[in-house]
């Protein structure tokens, strides 16, 4: 008899998290993200991204301050951590924006896609704060320091993560999800691709304030990791596309691309896998930035913060999520939350431009 989706997932579910991430970004890490800050923004600084995270998402409270003041409190209390053991940043959601302005093209509420199951409470927001650390103190320390900054802002969710394992191979930062695999593979390993997929360009019908920004998505997807354990490592591998060191499954290095084009009906690497419906072109790869966290919320509710950066979010994040419509691994995961935010430019000019609009 077939299992239910949701029956796999835990019947405790009443609302709830699909599309599966990796990691890594820019080459150098670089201190800082001030005001006046032109260097490697802090959602794109390292080969691998710092190993704890908490994001707080909020439904902004204008009265008495005014948005533009409330994005200024943020904006500086954010810039005073990020360095060092913290990388910090915050994302424009929705609701940030002024009527007036000029808004980033796509950003807007994240859609239900097919097999989500979300939760409005844990899902949006108008302004996310991101803060990554290399230590579960640090980055609790810098999160209480950016919430007395706000003090009169609705927090709307919040999700901590970790990434296991986390490390940098072959010019990649890679990590070990919930399923156990190694994450991390798909992502570019050079600074110039990572600028290339991740951040806005002039010339791509942007507002000018926003060239130099990245569209951030955060998927919050519970895994079935007890059902997922049921299966070999065998069936894994087949339903994710690569063994769990990260080889494909020919044996080709992970690093190497993959042989698609002399496997046409999926004898080796089925055709309904998850690398082979993310990216069935090895030679045009997503153009998106993916930096995903663990999160461990109990027995029942473990899973990952996927969480991926482009410069486009129709030619990133979305094709890839239409691709995956069908894929073996689908009765696995079940996306809860999250939401599409806009991580504005280094620098502090689109405040203005917030400011005068």
């Amino acid at each position: 008899m077939a299992i239910a989706r949701r029956e796999v997932l835990g019947t405790s579910l009443a609302i709830g998290a699909g599309a599966v991430g990796l990691a890594a970004v820019s080459a150098v890490a670089l201190r800082g993200n001030g005001a006046g800050n032109t260097e490697t923004p802090a959602h794109l600084r390292g080969m691998a991204p710092l190993p704890f995270t908490q994001i707080h998402s909020f439904d902004l409270n204008a009265s008495g301050l005014g948005r533009a003041n409330v994005l200024r409190a943020a904006f500086h209390a954010i810039a005073e951590m990020d360095g060092g053991e913290i990388a910090a940043w915050l994302a424009l959601g929705e609701g940030a924006l002024p009527p007036r302005i000029d808004r980033p093209r796509y950003l807007r509420k994240m859609p239900s896609f097919a097999g989500d199951v979300m939760d409005s409470a844990a899902s949006h927001g108008d302004l996310l704060l991101h803060i990554t650390g290399a230590s579960a103190r640090a980055v609790r320390q810098a999160a209480e320091q950016a919430l007395r900054a706000l003090p009169h802002q609705q927090l709307r969710w919040r999700v901590d993560g970790t990434r296991p394992e986390n490390r940098i191979e072959d010019g990649r930062g890679l990590s070990r999800n919930p399923f156990h695999f190694t994450e991390g593979h798909g992502n570019p390993a050079t600074a110039a691709e990572i600028t290339e997929r991740a951040i806005v360009k002039a010339g791509q019908g942007e507002p000018s304030w926003a060239v130099g920004g990245s569209y951030q998505v955060i998927r919050i997807i519970r895994l079935a990791t007890d059902f997922w354990d049921r299966d070999t490592i065998q069936e894994q591998e087949r339903i994710i596309g690569r063994r769990r060191s990260g080889r494909w499954l020919d044996g080709t290095p992970g690093t190497d691309r993959a042989a698609f084009a002399t496997d046409p009906h999926g004898s080796i690497t089925p055709l309904d896998s998850h690398v082979r419906r993310a990216a069935p072109n090895p030679r045009i790869p997503p153009p998106m930035v993916r930096r995903s966290y663990n999160y461990d919320r109990g027995p029942d509710d473990q899973g990952l913060i996927f969480s991926c950066f482009q410069g486009d979010l129709e030619k990133g994040f979305e094709a890839v999520q239409h691709r995956l419509q069908g894929e073996a691994m689908a009765k696995y995961t079940l996306t809860t939350g999250g939401g599409y935010f806009f991580v504005p430019p280094p620098g502090d000019a689109w405040l203005h431009a917030i400011a005068d609009s």
